[in-house]
């Protein structure tokens, strides 16, 4: 069950989880495997009405407690260690943003402040201090959106966005899969937006980063 998680993840989150350290890999994949459920349902926009039913399943399954989810649900189950999982609901509120009728600046920057809650949920549950968890988050969250958007406009806010951001800085080893992430993250909106994992290039900074946290 695990590895079919694992092969559900896009390439740049699977080989960021790969250095994570042993402790930190099962709340790492539980983010990332729900991050891309979440992704899934939205992107499967052709019935709003159903993508938001969906999403407001989850959000309902975040609330409960864990003895009571579903039975054979694997991310659920990865989350079953979690100490506030429900928090991870900000996660989901990002990615409902997104079925806003007009994409804006406002619904992107939920979408950001979402999937940045839910890094900083992640360090809380792994016992780190967060402060430097959002600009990282930050970065990857613009870099995997408008990899993922074909329309030039809507490109351009995600652009816009992160030229304002600062230079992510380091974090705690436990957090390194999110170092890889943002450092791909930024050298693709550098380069327009394309996919994080574009060449040569980004696995050296991959690696660099994996090895070295910067």
């Amino acid at each position: 069950m695990i590895q079919a998680l694992l092969d559900e993840l896009p390439p740049a989150q699977r080989l960021a989880l790969a250095y994570a350290p042993r402790r930190a890999q099962p709340a790492t994949l539980a983010l990332l495997a729900l991050d891309v459920r979440l992704a899934a349902v939205v992107r499967r926009r052709g019935e709003p009405v159903l993508a938001q039913m969906r999403l407001a399943w989850w959000r309902d399954m975040l609330a409960r407690k864990p003895q009571d989810w579903p039975k054979g649900e694997v991310v659920l189950g990865l989350l079953q260690g979690w100490r506030d999982p429900a928090a991870l609901a900000r996660l989901v509120d990002g990615w409902e943003a997104l079925l806003a009728e007009s994409f804006d600046r406002p619904a992107l920057d939920e979408f950001v402040s979402g999937r940045a809650a839910s890094f900083r949920r992640l360090a809380a549950e792994l016992e780190l201090t967060s402060e430097r968890v959002e600009t990282a988050a930050s970065w990857w969250a613009l870099a995997d959106l408008a990899a993922n958007l074909t329309d030039p406009a809507e490109r351009d806010v995600v652009l816009a966005a992160a030229a304002a951001l600062p230079a992510p800085e380091p974090l705690p080893r436990d957090l390194r899969p999110l170092a890889i992430l943002a450092a791909l993250g930024r050298r693709s909106l550098a380069r327009g937006g394309g996919p994080l994992l574009s060449g040569f290039g980004a696995f050296l900074a991959a690696m660099r980063v994996g090895i070295g946290g910067r």
